[in-house]
């Protein structure tokens, strides 16, 4: 589905680009999102914030040929036998649309890191301190999700970055529109029309653009598996991928059942992309058969389709079908979920770091002693207490926005925000 990729390019764009591009459109693309970011880095906040109004006001202005694109890509999709997933992710209806619409004005009325200072120790005849700044052009590759290029564009101008764009076939022509919109919005703004920019969903390009070591920084990917294998793979850029399902709940001999179905349900929520989504649920062994079933009957009422290891299987076989062995690694994406029977939390330490995505794990417990335990023990990027998963891009009374949630094991974990998108400066005056 959907995948990020971030390019920061180097500012000093005087200076002949040190890896040339077979492609000449590719080339082009580079040298105009370098021009583009070097002058957004001069722009101050306010400037920023009036662009990004400019951008969500054009999309508005463009809000039925964004629609009537989009009904496009879901004809040609169907032919050529798109998977449903990725048509429920690529389906913008007018409710859908108009949200992200307003979640790119509320983008550009958040408070900026840009500029923010931070003295550090200071000597006889020298002082030193810390600035953030833009990393410099940001590609976005990504499937399906048109409405993520706008949110991601937005993220992008808002710390004063210029973004290339790569969708996936699938969605181009939704893209295309989007796209128009935005740089018909950046125009009216007096900025630079390439600080937003849409490549072809071709291969070679996908490729050549992970490996421009010197024109692009850190390439964010979002999406299925498959496609964040394939930039992990291609990739000679630093890379943040974000990630989808496959998280895993630990249900304790002494927690509610009631939090547990709570928990499963609440985080299949998301539109269109359940990104925190329980897939997988291990129980403690101590747990009554009353509470399991009474668990699983929920689920099959509200839906889901339940599955289970050789064990619960064994015993329980009215309710559960069998999950191969292979399963546990992979996220369903769809409201499925497999049980798994583990003798404590150490057995479900060790199973969620052997198979989980990584990104988001919970449990549920009334022992404080498991608790500790497992965020101890744990190496996902977030972990939940007593707590649903959901992921929200913007929660209601938050002053933030996020774009998906990485479990990369490096100084950006967990929720993808503006920060992913800056970086330091350090500054010794003598």
């Amino acid at each position: 589905m959907v995948v990020l990729t971030i390019i920061t390019i180097s500012l000093t764009v005087d200076r002949p680009m040190e890896h040339a591009s077979a492609n000449p459109s590719l080339a082009s693309v580079l040298c105009q999102s370098v021009r583009a970011g070097r002058h957004l880095s001069l722009t101050n906040c306010k400037q920023r914030e009036q662009a990004i109004e400019s951008m969500a006001t054009a999309l508005r202005g463009a809000f039925h040929d964004i629609l009537e694109a989009n009904t496009l890509d879901l004809e040609a999709s169907r032919e050529l036998g798109i998977s449903d997933l990725l048509l429920e992710w690529l389906k913008l209806t007018p409710e859908r649309l108009q949200r992200y619409i307003d979640l790119l004005h509320r983008l550009g009325e958040l408070s900026s890191t840009n500029g923010n200072t931070d003295l550090g120790p200071q000597t006889s005849d020298r002082q030193r301190y810390s600035q953030v700044k833009p990393l410099g052009t940001v590609a976005f590759i990504y499937e399906a999700l048109p409405e993520l290029g706008a949110i991601a564009a937005g993220m992008s101008i808002k710390t004063g970055n210029s973004i290339i764009l790569r969708g996936g076939t699938e969605a181009q022509h939704t893209n295309r529109a989007i796209e128009i919109a935005l740089r018909t919005g950046l125009e009216q703004a007096e900025f630079p029309q390439n600080a937003v920019q849409l490549i072809d969903p071709d291969p070679s390009l996908l490729y050549e653009l992970l490996t421009h070591t010197q024109q692009v920084n850190l390439a964010i990917c979002y999406g299925r598996p498959s496609l964040i294998h394939q930039v992990t793979q291609q990739a000679t850029v630093s890379i943040l991928p974000g990630a989808i399902g496959n998280c895993y709940l630990y249900w304790g001999a002494n927690g509610d059942m009631e939090l547990v179905r709570h928990a499963i349900c609440d985080s299949h929520v998301g539109e269109p992309d359940a990104v925190n989504a329980i897939e997988k649920v291990l129980i403690h062994t101590d747990r009554g058969s009353t509470s399991l079933t009474m668990l699983w009957k929920s689920l099959k009422d509200k839906g889901f389709q339940l599955r289970g290891d050789r064990e619960l299987v064994a015993n329980y076989g009215e309710y559960l079908q069998l999950a191969q062995d292979g399963e546990w690694h992979h996220p369903y994406l769809r409201k499925i979920i497999a049980f798994k029977s583990v003798k404590g939390v150490d057995e479900a330490i060790a199973t969620i770091d052997r198979f989980s995505s990584g990104h988001a794990d919970c449990i549920v417990t009334d022992s404080y002693l498991e608790t500790q335990q497992f965020v101890a023990g744990i190496n996902s990027a977030c972990v939940y207490i007593n707590a649903s998963p959901r992921f929200y891009r913007h929660q209601r009374g938050s002053d933030r926005i996020w774009l998906g949630m990485s479990n990369y094991h490096g100084s950006q974990r967990g929720a993808i925000g503006l920060s992913a998108l800056m970086t330091t400066q350090q500054v010794t005056m003598g």
